[in-house]
């Protein structure tokens, strides 16, 4: 009978280091999609409202994982969730209904958060 014996120590600062990167890199990579949907211009846009003032980046539970892209008009739904109204094309040419579905699994940007994400942690985290 063989037996063996170990013991693991955990480096808790750099957990916690890395812990810190990664919420960093989330929030970076929030900001970097706002940008890069309002560089798109998809977002229909009469007055500016809600593509720029009412569009913000909810960062309150970015230490539990998530961060969200918030439109806080009370129009943001409708026009959001109808592709087939008739959008004003002056100041964003490409302006339409469902403006982030190129960002979500399946659309023609669906790498840009992973890819985002992946090169602020490694800048941050110093990997």
């Amino acid at each position: 009978m063989i037996r063996a014996n170990s013991s693991i120590k955990l480096n808790m600062a750099k957990i916690g280091e890395l812990t810190g990167a990664a919420i960093t890199a989330l929030e970076q990579t929030a900001e970097a999609l706002h940008t890069e949907v309002v560089q798109a211009q998809v977002v229909p846009r009469d007055t500016g409202n809600l593509q720029n003032e009412s569009m913000f980046l909810d960062t309150s539970e970015s230490k539990n994982g998530k961060v969200t892209l918030v439109h806080s008009t009370p129009y943001a739904r409708r026009l959001y969730f109808h592709p087939e109204y008739n959008f004003k094309k002056d100041e964003n040419p490409s302006a339409r209904g469902k403006w982030f579905e190129d960002w979500e699994p399946g659309g023609k940007n669906a790498d840009f958060a992973p890819n985002a994400f992946k090169k602020f942690y490694r800048r941050l985290a110093d990997l």
